[in-house]
C-alpha cells in the first residue's frame, strides 16, 4: 500500500507542476505548410477556451487548424510555458476555429477535405484521447500523430469530459461510459460521407470509450457505420481484460486489423492496475495467450526506448522517435487500409509470435 500511495503522489506531482496544452488566441502568421486540419466531436462543455469539468450530453462539431512547428524533435508537443510568448515557429497552437457545426455541414467539411486532400485515400481516422486530458491536449496530440506518422487520411478527434487532473481518475472512469453515447453518435455521423474506411485510434482510458461506443453499435446493427470501420488500434489500453473480452464478444467479428500496443514498463498502467486490485491491464498483458482466442495483434513495446516527456512510458507508440520510425518506414499504419493489413508484420525489427488466433510481435531497441 504506501508503493502505491508513492506512485500515486508521483502521478500528481509530475501532473501538478508540468504545464498543460491549452488553446490561446489563434495566430494568423502561422505557415500553411505547418498547418494540419482536426475535425472534432466532444461532449465537453466548452466555453471558449476554457476547461469546465462539466459534461454534455449533445454532442458538439467542430474544425480546426492547428500550427504543426517544424522545427521540433519528432514525438514531442512543444506549447509556450508561463509567460512565454506564443510562436509558430516553436509551439503548438491554434490558427483558426469553426465551432458548433450542424451535422450537415460537418459532414460536408468532412468530405469535402476528403476530396481534397491527395494521400487522403477515402480514409478517416479517429482518435479518442485517454486519461488526464485537457481539450488542447487531445486535440494538438491529434495534429502531431498525424504529421509525425505521416497518417493518410483525415483527423478526426473525439474529445470526451476528462477532469484533465491525475487526481481525477474516478471522474474520468465515469466520464468513459458517459462519453461513449457520444462517439456512437460521432461514427455515425463520419460513416454518413463518402469515406471508405474508418479507422480509430484510441489511447489509455479513450480504450474504454471506443469498445463500449462500438459494442453499442454492434448491439444496434448499424450496418452502415459497422462496415466503415476497417481498423482499430489501442495504444497502451486501461481496460480490465475480462470487460474487453465480454466487449469483443459482442462486437464479433473485430474489425481488421485489430492492433493493441503493450508495454510491460508502463508504469501509469502498472498504478491502475494497483487501483483496480488488478496485476495487469490490457496494455501491459505479459502474454498474448490472455487473449489467443481473439483476432487481434499484440505489438509490444516493452524494450523500446521512450520519448521525450513520457516519464511514465504510458504513450511510447506517439512519442518515441524509434518507434515513430518504425511505423513510417514500414507503413504499419498505413497497412490498415489494405487489403492485407497483416503483411508488413513479417518486416517490424523484432520476435513474432502466433498463438492460435492472435499475434504478438516484440519490438527491439533502437530505429530500425
Amino acid at each position: 500500500m504506501p508503493q502505491l500511495v508513492t506512485l500515486i503522489l508521483t502521478l500528481f506531482v509530475v501532473g501538478a507542476c508540468a504545464p498543460r496544452a491549452s488553446l490561446l488566441d489563434p495566430v494568423s502568421d502561422a505557415p500553411t505548410s505547418q498547418l494540419e486540419t482536426v475535425f472534432v466531436g466532444t461532449t465537453r462543455a466548452l466555453s471558449d477556451t476554457a476547461e469546465p469539468l462539466e459534461r454534455k450530453p449533445e454532442l458538439t462539431l467542430n474544425r480546426y487548424l492547428i500550427n504543426v512547428p517544424s522545427s521540433r524533435e519528432e514525438g514531442v508537443i512543444p506549447y509556450p510555458g508561463r509567460g512565454e510568448d506564443p510562436d509558430p515557429e516553436q509551439h503548438f497552437l491554434l490558427a483558426d476555429a469553426q465551432t458548433g457545426l450542424s451535422k450537415g455541414g460537418f459532414r460536408s467539411a468532412v468530405s469535402s477535405a476528403l476530396r481534397n486532400t491527395p494521400n487522403a485515400r477515402d480514409t478517416l481516422v479517429v482518435y479518442v484521447h485517454g486519461y488526464n486530458n485537457t481539450f488542447a491536449d487531445g486535440l494538438f496530440r491529434t495534429a502531431q500523430m498525424r504529421r509525425d506518422l505521416n497518417i493518410p487520411g483525415i483527423p478526426v478527434h473525439y474529445a470526451w469530459p476528462s477532469a484533465g487532473h491525475p487526481l481525477g481518475y474516478a471522474y474520468d472512469r465515469d466520464s468513459a461510459l458517459f462519453a461513449r453515447d457520444g462517439l456512437e453518435q460521432l461514427l455515425k455521423t463520419i460513416a454518413a460521407t463518402h469515406a471508405r474506411d474508418i479507422i480509430v485510434v484510441a489511447h489509455s482510458m479513450g480504450s474504454l470509450v471506443t469498445m463500449e461506443a462500438l459494442r453499442q453499435i454492434h448491439l444496434t446493427n448499424d450496418q452502415r457505420t459497422i462496415s466503415k470501420i476497417s481498423g482499430v488500434i489501442l495504444l497502451s489500453p486501461d481496460l480490465d481484460l475480462d470487460v474487453f473480452r465480454a466487449q469483443a464478444a459482442r462486437i464479433d467479428p473485430l474489425p481488421n486489423p485489430f492492433l493493441i500496443f503493450t508495454s510491460q514498463r508502463d508504469r501509469a498502467l502498472a498504478v491502475s492496475a494497483r487501483i483496480t486490485g488488478q496485476t495487469a491491464r490490457l496494455g501491459n498483458l505479459t502474454t498474448v495467450e490472455d487473449v489467443a482466442d481473439l483476432d487481434v495483434t499484440l505489438i509490444d513495446l516493452s524494450n523500446v526506448e521512450v520519448g521525450a516527456g513520457d516519464a511514465f512510458n504510458h504513450f511510447t507508440a506517439a512519442t518515441s522517435p524509434a518507434v515513430i520510425q518504425i511505423l513510417r518506414q514500414i507503413g504499419q499504419v498505413s497497412s490498415s487500409f489494405d487489403a492485407d493489413p497483416n503483411a508488413g508484420l513479417g518486416l517490424l525489427p523484432g520476435t513474432v509470435l502466433s498463438i492460435r488466433n492472435a499475434t504478438q510481435v516484440i519490438l527491439t531497441p533502437g530505429s530500425p
